[in-house]
């Protein structure tokens, strides 16, 4: 999640995640959407891994790290969260990874490319994101 645009970046759809999966994920954002000069998530394993600190570090990424049990320090994503559960996952089951995929990556071009956001003056992140761009990107699990 881009907290200036808030253009969701990538949702990834697995049963576990590793640091290697996150840090694979973040190599390619920072390709495809350039470096921030920061990221912010959780404490959760697959973010404060040894090597993907490192790897931020080296990259001149800086990390906020949110306190535990303090998801109001992760705004943007806690309220992406709501919004995927309550407009895909609440109403959806899923009977294979593939089709959780599909239809969450569905769901993440909907929210970037048509849904009004009230923040954004009810347009969409995506053309915003041509307009700027972010120096933060915020991670989260839901």
């Amino acid at each position: 999640m881009d907290e200036f645009t808030r253009e969701c970046l990538a949702i990834d759809v697995r049963r576990g995640f590793k640091s290697e999966d996150v840090l694979a994920r973040l190599a390619e954002l920072f390709i495809l959407k350039g470096t921030p000069a920061y990221i912010r998530s959780d404490n959760g394993p697959e973010f404060i891994a040894k090597d993907l600190r490192e790897w931020l570090l080296r990259g001149g990424v800086n990390t906020l790290f949110i306190e535990p049990g303090s998801p109001w320090e992760n705004g943007y994503v806690e309220s992406f969260n709501g919004k995927l559960r309550n407009e895909i996952l609440n109403g959806e089951i899923f009977y294979t990874l593939t089709e959780a995929k599909v239809v969450i990556e569905r769901w993440r071009n909907h929210y970037n490319q048509k849904r009004p956001h009230s923040s954004l003056r009810y347009k969409p992140p995506t053309p915003e994101t041509q307009e700027h761009s972010s120096n933060f990107i915020t991670a989260g699990l839901t």
